[in-house]
């Protein structure tokens, strides 16, 4: 058995006017929480440090500088690596992030235990809109505030396993789990932020949980891992956002879910072991999957009708 206790760190709301120092200490007080209950990986959302900035458009993006981290850890941020460093414990922590290239993406960082950078992952699939559309309740601006990263979906050994990174959108893609499934992933840490309203088509509102569910369950099962998901949920600058963060197994049970849509921690002590029940048996890659008829995925983007 290979038992690593994880937790995922939901956040509530964080406001408009809520500060960084103050966003920090609440993620301590997760992250103290989380270690109170034994564990050794605590997951925290998409974007954690600040309000979920591309509801809102403004034309010159660099007045939306402020939104961004230039280094990680930053002085603000130092208090939560320097905690979890004492506690021994590792953390995913989800921000937006402008280079000193002037890039901005959307992105997750993983600490170990010790204290080391593990890895940095960036958004692959960014969804919402480019331009501002004035008409919406609400933007969905992604597309304008971040760049869709062509480094692709990584897998780093750490936590004595092979640990994948997602962030929100990309959970909704097959491709997402099964490129971290080809390269044995055996959990898959993914923060998002999703609003309850989906402004392209309202009929989809009171499905946003069991879509949520629907495919991180069925990415775990079908590549044999764990899936992590982490939310910030809650009513948001007058947005409401789906909560229900998870734990999922292999077998794609939910092992924990949390029962709020605020300041949560749930916990689940996760054989990564499991996953070669799966892994070896039904979802055997080498033995059962035809990548030779699988052109159409690499080749082609949209649909092609024939």
């Amino acid at each position: 058995m290979r038992n690593l206790n994880v937790a995922a760190a939901q956040l509530g709301p964080v406001q408009k006017n809520d500060d960084r120092k103050s966003v920090v200490s609440r993620l301590i007080n997760l992250l103290r929480e989380a270690h109170s209950k034994k564990a050794e990986l605590v997951v925290f959302p998409e974007l954690a440090l600040t309000t979920f900035f591309p509801r809102w458009f403004v034309d010159d993006i660099a007045e939306a500088d402020h939104w961004y981290e230039t280094e990680m850890p930053s002085e603000v941020t130092r208090p939560l690596f320097d905690e979890a460093k004492k506690l021994g414990i590792g953390f995913c922590l989800g921000y937006a992030e402008l280079t000193k290239a002037g890039e901005r993406f959307n992105t997750q960082i993983l600490i170990e235990r010790d204290g080391r950078v593990v890895a940095k992952y960036r958004k692959v699939h960014i969804p919402g809109h480019e331009h501002h559309e004035p008409d919406r309740p609400f933007q969905h601006a992604e597309r304008y505030y971040f760049t869709p990263s062509t480094e692709g979906f990584g897998v780093w050994p750490a936590f004595n396993g092979r640990i994948g990174m997602m962030i929100c959108n990309d959970r909704r893609w097959p491709e997402s789990y099964r490129v971290m499934g080809l390269q044995g992933v055996e959990m898959i840490l993914c923060g998002y932020n999703t609003p309850l309203h989906y402004v392209p088509d309202p009929s989809q509102d009171a499905l946003q949980g069991f879509h949520n569910a629907l495919v991180m369950q069925s990415g775990a099962y079908q590549n044999g891992t764990f899936v992590v998901g982490v939310a910030k949920g809650g009513v948001e600058e007058g947005v409401d956002s789906l909560a229900d963060s998870s734990i999922i197994a292999p077998s794609g049970e939910i092992l924990a879910k949390t029962a709020t849509n605020g300041d949560e921690v749930i916990t689940a002590v996760c054989d990564l072991d499991w996953c070669n029940n799966y892994k070896n048996t039904l979802f055997d890659f080498n033995k059962y999957r035809r990548p030779e008829v699988y052109g159409r995925i690499t080749n082609q983007r949209g649909v092609v009708i024939e």
